[in-house]
């Protein structure tokens, strides 16, 4: 039995070393597997460190780059029975991650599963709360709903094949394939003790945008779902003092406050936004949403 497993790339050389070094030195029972990397124009050392570790390389032009569409690039590409997703920036935790990701699978308890995430030390305060909030401590091996996160996740190749990833949406793709897994009665779990470092480090105009594009996208998945002015600084301040709060207990207040005040209305705000902004984007608004400006 083989395990593909895939990562998008657009210059991920800061992190890529060590989540293909811990990949390969991951424990492996009963099954052998492959590395298949889909870049996106990397112009940094992402492809040479790539090839060191002996990955397969699969490629996407810029123009053509949605989420959905690389995932489906990547599965093309790949050779497994077992299609594995983990994002350029998240570390597995440790060497049982991929053997735990893949058990549910394996046994017929779901179709689609999907592993922890957890912050770093560069973490801003407000995301780890929002990991908390989505990422439990306990397995949900079916869950309820078709909540799914493909930066640490995993499908059978059968299952892939039959829905495929939606290749327009701005994101989410995890959620929308999710969905139609669960409304043709198939079954989505949660494997608690999967676990990878979701390392965003993103500037303030990137955590906007990546949370714009992501309510553009649940439009698509969640159309009843509406954010209004009113809701919106609803959210802003609930967020805001709960995060201050525990700040409070945790004796970081000072040290966070500003902090905590910058992710939650650009959280909100870009959401509020996304919220009211059409699904069909331009190549202008593709190349803001997929490759916003790194820092330098």
């Amino acid at each position: 039995m083989l395990v593909s497993i895939i990562i998008r790339t657009l210059n991920e050389e800061r992190c890529l070393d060590e989540i293909l070094s811990v990949i390969n030195s991951q424990n492996i029972e009963n099954f052998s597997y492959e590395i298949v990397i889909v870049d996106s124009g990397s112009t940094d050392n992402t492809l040479a460190i790539a090839k060191r570790h002996n990955s397969r390389i699969a490629y996407i032009e810029k123009k053509d780059f949605t989420f959905g569409r690389s995932l489906n690039v990547g599965c093309e590409y790949a050779k497994g029975d077992y299609l594995v997703f983990v994002s350029g920036h998240c570390i597995p935790t440790s060497k049982n991650w991929l053997k735990k990701l893949i058990s549910p699978l394996i046994e017929k308890k779901c179709d689609y599963s999907y592993g922890r995430q957890i912050g770093r030390e560069t973490t801003k305060f407000s995301e780890n709360q929002v990991f908390d909030r989505y990422f439990s401590h306990e397995n949900r091996i079916p869950q309820d709903g078709f909540f799914c996160n493909n930066a640490n996740a995993a499908v059978s190749r059968t299952t892939w094949s039959k829905f495929r990833f939606n290749e327009n949406l701005a994101g989410l793709e995890d959620m929308f394939l999710a969905k139609q897994i669960h409304e043709n009665h198939g079954l989505i779990g949660y494997v608690a003790d999967s676990v990878v470092y979701h390392i965003h480090d993103e500037t303030w105009s990137q955590v906007k945008l990546r949370y714009e594009r992501e309510a553009m996208a649940l439009q698509k998945i969640m159309p009843e779902i509406k954010i209004n002015f009113i809701n919106l600084i609803h959210f802003i301040s609930t967020g805001i003092l709960k995060d201050l709060k525990l700040a409070i207990r945790k004796k970081v207040f000072f040290k966070e406050l500003l902090s905590i005040i910058f992710f939650r209305v650009l959280q909100y705000y870009g959401s509020y936004k996304g919220n009211h902004i059409g699904q069909n984007l331009s190549y202008s608004s593709k190349m803001k949403y997929f490759y916003p400006r790194k820092k330098n």
